[in-house]
């Protein structure tokens, strides 16, 4: 069977019909909208990225992304309330280009992080989150510093346990719980510097997408070949695509890499 972004928009179509929703088609960008007809919220996504994903993973592709929007569609239903759930309050990471509003146009709790990424903040909701925007922290009366460090120190609570694998002398380490937070294990500075302190190359951190972390021990030129070929991958088969450049971790920093071809880096 071959699939294409038609195909594709009709079994989405047939998967998430239902009374209460209104599915848009904008044939320019080949994107669909799902919405809730009485609310008006709902989410876009992408079908040239799901045909993409559906090549490698088939049927699995499509149930999840009806998994993700159905999901997404039931917290944009409920109001959600943070007082009480403290110990549910997250850090997570996402790219630059991620929406800093929400379809209503109210600000999410954001702050900046580096050239590629940005921090938001989300209330865990079991099988999915609310990220955190500006009406919630303001009709809660919240502190924004004291909503960073829970989130951090709820961060700090979750295992970073890693796999491994070396490739030409070069050894990398993945973090994917797949929880939902993998990615956001870049800001558990007790951990990158535990890593550091095992690694007697260059130590490069990874982010391709939400539900992964990649420490690389970077021991030569064909590492670097290596990393950048790995993070494209995991960053366009990954189900929330933050970004594909990696980063130097050193005193504390992160600074991107830049490889410009085989052997060559900046």
């Amino acid at each position: 069977m071959k699939m294409d972004s038609n195909k594709m928009k009709q079994e989405l179509e047939k998967q998430l019909k239902h009374e209460e929703r209104s599915i848009k088609y904008d044939r320019k960008n080949e994107s669909l909208r799902i919405e809730n007809r009485i609310t008006g919220k709902g989410i876009t996504i992408s079908l040239p990225n799901i045909v993409s994903k559906w090549h490698e993973k088939k049927e699995n592709a499509i149930h999840e992304v009806v998994y993700y929007v159905e999901e997404a569609l039931k917290v944009m239903g409920t109001k959600q309330e943070m007082s009480g759930k403290e110990k549910r309050i997250f850090p997570v990471i996402r790219s630059t280009s991620f929406p800093k509003e929400t379809s209503e146009g109210i600000a999410f709790f954001t702050e900046d992080h580096t050239a590629e990424t940005r921090v938001y903040y989300a209330l865990d909701l079991g099988t999915t989150y609310r990220l955190i925007d500006e009406s919630m922290v303001q009709a809660e009366k919240w502190d924004k510093d004291e909503i960073r460090q829970i989130a951090r120190f709820n961060l700090r609570s979750l295992s970073t346990e890693t796999k491994q694998d070396t490739v030409a002398g070069n050894t990398f380490y993945f973090l994917n719980t797949n929880d939902g937070y993998d990615a956001s294990r870049i800001l558990n500075e007790k951990f990158l510097k535990e890593m550091s302190n095992k690694i007697s190359g260059d130590m490069s951190v990874s982010v391709p997408h939400q539900d992964v972390l990649i420490i690389g021990d970077i021991q030569n030129e064909t590492g670097y070949d290596v990393l950048a070929q790995m993070a494209m991958s995991f960053f366009t088969n990954g189900h929330v695509p933050i970004t594909a450049l990696s980063f130097i971790y050193e005193d504390g920093t992160l600074d991107p890499i830049f490889i410009m071809g085989k052997n060559k880096r900046t």
